[in-house]
C-alpha cells in the first residue's frame, strides 16, 4: 500500500494543521537510549512544563494554568532520548471520534486529504502520518488512538488499562483512559512500548481468532480487504463475541463512560459555562442527564462482558477485528453518516475498553485509496506480546509498507 509518507510529499508539512497555535512546545531530551535521535509530539491533553494544557477548548486553557512538570509519560520518553517537537491539536476535552475541533480546525488526513483524520488523537496521527514526527502520544479512551491510526494509515496502540500512568493527563472517564501512541512502523512502536510500558513477561500470541460478529459491523470493501488480511496471516478459525447483544455492549459503555466523564468534568462545566461547538456541546449535556439507576443496570453488565472477552482470550488466544467500521469520512459527510459511524465504532472499541486490554492497529489496506486498519487483541499485560517485531503481523508489516 502507498505510505503515509508518500501521500504527504506532495503538501506543506506547514499547513496539515497538526499542531496548537501558538509557540511550538520544544523539550531536549534529558537522556539517551533506546529512543535517542527520534522526534515525538503530544495530544494537547498532555501536561508539559511551561505550557497550558489546553484540552482543545479555549475556556479550558483560560482557566488553567501552565504546568509546573510534564507528565510522567512525557519524562519517561525524553529520558529515552526523545525531543519533544509539538503539542498536537484533540477534540474539545476527547469528547469525538472525527478529528473536527470547531475552535482549532481539523487536522489535514495526509492518507486522504479530502477526508477527517479521525479523532480525539487527531493532530498526533496527522503529524505521524505526514512525517512531521517520528512517533506522537495520545490518548485512547473509546478509540481515539485507535480509529485516527486506522484513518491516516499508521499503527496505533492502546495499551493495557492502567499499564501506563496518566498522571499529568486531563481525565476523561478513568475506568477506560489510556495513554497510547502512533508511528510509522513496527520497529517503532515497540521501541516507544519498550520504554513506557513495565517490564512484565509476556507469553507469545499463540492463536489469533476473526471475531465473525465484528467483521459483520465493518461496511462490505472494508470487510473484504481485511478479511484478505486475515487470510494472508493464516487466521483461518473464527468465534463470534458480541452473541446478538451488540446493543448491550455500546449502550453499557456510553452509560459508563458518560458517567465518569461527568463526574471528572462536570463541575468544572457547571462552574465556568465553556463555550463547546455545536457537535460537542450535546454530548456533554448527555452525559449529565446519565442516571444512577442507569450506572447501577450497566455496571455488572460490564463485569460480564469483560469476563466474556477474557475466557475468549484464554490459553494464548488473541482476537483479530477491524479497527474501524469504514475507512475515514469525508469532510462534508452528512449527519445520518456521522450518525450511523459511531455506534459501530464505539461497539468495536468496547471490546478492549470493557476488558481494559491491549490492542494493536495495524495499517494494512486500502479501500477507495483510503487506509483501513486491522486490530489484534490480547488479553491484559500481554502487551509485549503484541508489539513483538518476530510476530507474523509484524513480519507481514514489513513486507507490505
Amino acid at each position: 500500500m502507498t505510505s503515509p509518507e508518500t501521500a504527504a510529499n506532495a503538501m506543506n508539512a506547514a499547513d496539515i494543521g497538526a499542531f496548537v497555535s501558538g509557540p511550538r512546545a520544544n523539550l531536549m531530551p534529558t537522556g539517551s537510549g533506546q529512543l535517542s535521535g527520534l522526534s515525538f509530539a503530544v495530544k494537547d491533553l498532555f501536561d508539559v512544563a511551561g505550557s497550558v494544557t489546553g484540552g482543545g477548548n479555549p475556556d479550558w486553557r483560560r482557566t488553567h494554568q501552565a504546568a509546573a512538570r510534564s507528565a510522567p509519560a512525557v519524562e519517561t520518553l525524553l529520558a529515552a532520548g526523545a525531543r519533544l517537537t509539538g503539542k498536537t491539536i484533540t477534540d474539545e476535552l476527547a469528547f469525538s471520534l472525527e478529528g473536527v475541533n470547531a475552535h482549532e480546525g481539523t487536522p489535514l488526513n495526509p492518507a486522504c486529504p479530502e477526508r477527517i483524520p479521525g479523532g480525539s488523537s487527531s493532530g498526533s496521527a496527522a503529524a505521524v502520518a505526514a512525517g512531521l514526527v517520528d512517533f506522537a502520544l495520545g490518548t485512547d479512551t473509546g478509540g481515539s488512538v485507535r480509529v485516527p491510526a486506522s484513518f491516516c494509515g499508521v499503527f496505533g496502540f492502546r495499551p493495557t488499562h492502567d499499564a501506563i500512568t496518566l498522571t499529568g493527563v486531563i481525565p476523561f472517564a478513568p475506568s477506560y483512559d489510556t495513554v497510547g501512541w502512533l508511528a510509522r512502523d513496527m520497529a517503532t512502536l515497540a521501541s516507544v512500548g519498550d520504554v513506557l510500558l513495565p517490564p512484565l513477561p509476556s507469553t507469545p500470541v499463540r492463536r489469533l481468532l476473526l471475531v465473525r460478529d465484528a467483521f459483520a459491523l465493518a461496511d462490505q470493501p472494508v470487510a473484504a480487504v481485511l478479511r484478505a488480511a486475515c487470510e494472508a496471516l493464516g487466521v483461518t478459525d473464527e468465534i463470534t463475541l458480541f452473541d446478538g447483544r451488540e446493543h448491550e455492549w455500546l449502550e453499557c459503555y456510553r452509560v459508563l463512560q458518560g458517567a465518569e466523564i461527568w463526574r471528572e468534568l462536570g463541575p468544572w462545566i457547571t462552574s465556568t459555562g465553556p463555550q463547546f461547538g455545536p457537535a460537542i456541546a450535546p454530548r456533554f449535556a448527555d452525559a449529565a442527564a446519565i442516571t444512577a439507576a442507569e450506572v447501577a443496570r450497566c455496571s455488572p453488565l460490564r463485569a460480564e462482558l469483560a469476563a466474556h472477552v477474557r475466557a475468549a482470550l484464554e490459553d494464548g488466544v488473541a482476537l483479530v477485528l477491524p479497527t474501524a467500521p469504514c475507512i475515514a469520512l469525508r469532510k462534508d459527510a452528512a449527519a445520518a453518516e456521522i450518525g450511523a459511524f459511531y455506534p459501530r465504532a464505539l461497539t468495536l472499541t468496547s471490546i478492549a475498553g470493557h476488558a481494559g486490554d491491549p490492542q494493536i492497529t495495524l495499517p494494512v489496506a486500502l479501500v477507495d485509496r483510503c487506509p483501513a486498519g486491522l486490530s489484534i487483541i490480547a488479553s491484559a499485560n500481554q502487551d509485549r506480546a503484541l508489539l513483538a517485531l518476530d510476530t507474523p503481523w509484524a513480519k507481514s508489516m514489513r513486507t507490505t509498507s
